[in-house]
């Protein structure tokens, strides 16, 4: 019977979404006590119940504004689905010096409400309190608080059109991804991060131990693993920014982890370590030549509980990225330049690394931590499956506008034909298609095999010309390869049957 009610409570915690918590007072009091270090400055701090609303957002960014115009811009970046703007907030020092590009965001997902309030509380501490002001000499920064405002008011994951925003960085369907994504393509980062909240009570975990278990990590770091990001990147995101931010957390006494999520394979719960999916945040800011990281703090599903502890430790990491940005801006720009110039085959299938490991939770039935032995599979050990030499140039027909203004939208730049000119390229002849019945975030899957075949063709004015040699010519790749799993053909923007030639093509070196 105390089995059963547990895993009640947990199920209700999914549906539920005023300000439950499942979590008792016992693991509450015991491993996430409340920040102590969390003035109550920003719109949700500063009421007992419930999160910062659209005007109170609005109101406080105009406050910063006024009180520090010479520092604070505010521009609006688009519309969400039900007209709400969507406020885009820079923080530059006007002091003459170069600076690193630092962008940052919260509240992609609707029901994660404190990576929202830490996105405030960073700007409102950066401009408020002067132990922070050094941290803005060398850094322009940009943060969008509140990304998915349709969701976050009704406190939902998805998107009005129930659509989920970090499942959308490369088909770009959501009309908040496209704003989101140019602004962010504008704006031409050296640093993105992308602030989330994970949900500690997982249906999975219930299935654990006695009486279910819990995820005990204050914090979780997502950084790619994607074997198309330049190795030089991901050494550099996870041994000098990351590693710096874990230090920082454990001044605090946060505990922290790479980023794992459970998964089902033949009935046995296994741990997913990291990320390969240039669908979500993570790996897509890293293809464009971007340190990128998704932080993911344990929140989702326990309203106001250990609210302040939340934001803290969202504040810790996003300062401690800020701090070693500013510090290493020479590093980074150089790794930035040395990422551009790779010539490396294109990966378009990888494998994780599959591994037993000891894996920590707190057992709910008796408040202590346990471990248990798992299959990790493990992004971070990822080795490609499938390769293909990395071409010249991608050539993409003109009347494929669509796939154009995506790419542009991606922030690839695009040359085009002045005249008609003729080209030894590779065409993709599709050997096989297979469309999966049921859709996926509303698009209709297909996996294709492709057979590639040498030909000279005559292109006409005004094709599209996608060269290599650019900062972003990975997420390139990643879209314009058929069999890559997030291409705009595996999602079906691009239809196709067999025995049709594509009209994209590979120009040869």
């Amino acid at each position: 019977m105390k089995k059963l009610v547990i895993i009640l409570i947990l199920i209700m915690s999914f549906t539920i979404h005023a300000q439950f918590s499942p979590q008792t007072k016992k693991i509450t009091n015991k491993f996430f006590p409340d920040s102590e270090e969390v003035l109550n400055t920003t719109p949700a701090l500063q009421k007992k119940r419930g999160f910062t609303n659209y005007k109170e957002l609005i109101a406080f960014l105009d406050k910063l504004v006024n009180e520090h115009s010479d520092i604070v811009s505010l521009s609006y970046i688009g519309e969400s689905q039900k007209k709400r703007q969507i406020p885009l907030v820079k923080l530059v020092v006007p002091n003459g010096k170069e600076k690193i590009k630092v962008w940052m965001q919260g509240g992609l997902h609707g029901n994660e409400p404190a990576s929202t309030e830490s996105m405030l509380y960073l700007l409102d501490r950066l401009l408020n309190d002067e132990s922070y002001a050094d941290i803005l000499e060398n850094i322009e920064l940009a943060v969008v608080p509140m990304a998915n405002i349709d969701g976050y008011l009704k406190n939902d994951r998805y998107a009005a059109n129930g659509l989920d925003l970090n499942r959308d960085q490369t088909k770009l369907m959501a009309p908040e991804s496209v704003v989101l994504k140019q602004a962010f393509s504008n704006f031409n980062p050296d640093v993105g991060l992308d602030f989330h909240e994970y949900r500690p009570y997982r249906r999975d975990y219930a299935r654990m131990g006695d009486f279910g278990l819990t995820n005990m990590y204050d914090a979780m770091f997502l950084f790619s693993g994607n074997l198309n990001v330049p190795q030089n990147l991901r050494t550099l995101t996870d041994e000098l920014f990351v590693e710096n931010a874990r230090q920082h957390l454990d001044e605090y006494g946060y505990t922290h982890q790479p980023y794992i999520s459970t998964r089902k394979v033949e009935g046995d719960i296994h741990i997913n370590q990291g990320s390969i999916s240039s669908r979500s945040s993570a790996s897509n800011y890293a293809l464009t030549n971007t340190i990128s990281s998704l932080i993911e703090i344990r929140g989702v599903g326990l309203g106001k509980t250990s609210f302040k502890r939340r934001i803290h430790s969202s504040f810790l990491i996003a300062i401690s990225y800020l701090k070693t940005a500013s510090e290493h801006m020479n590093l980074v720009k150089d790794e930035i330049e040395i990422a551009t110039a790779q010539t490396n085959d294109v990966v378009l299938e990888s494998n994780r690394g599959i591994y037993k490991d000891s894996v920590q939770f707190i057992d709910i039935n008796t408040n202590e931590y346990v471990q248990f032995e798992m299959t990790v599979r493990d992004a971070w050990k990822a080795e490609a499956k499938l390769t293909r030499a990395r071409p010249k140039a991608y050539i993409i027909e003109a009347n494929q506008t669509e796939i154009i203004q995506k790419l542009q939208t991606l922030g690839i730049k695009i040359e085009f034909l002045e005249e008609d000119k003729t080209y030894e390229v590779e065409t993709y002849e599709v050997a096989s298609v297979y469309r999966k019945p049921i859709r996926y975030e509303k698009m209709k899957l297909q996996t294709v095999e492709v057979d590639l075949k040498k030909e000279g063709k005559t292109f006409n004015k005004g094709t599209a010309i996608v060269m290599m040699n650019q900062r972003r010519a990975n997420i390139a790749a990643e879209v314009l390869e058929p069999e890559a799993p997030n291409s705009f053909v595996s999602f079906g923007i691009l239809r196709t049957n067999k025995g049709e030639t594509l009209p994209i093509y590979r120009l040869l070196n």
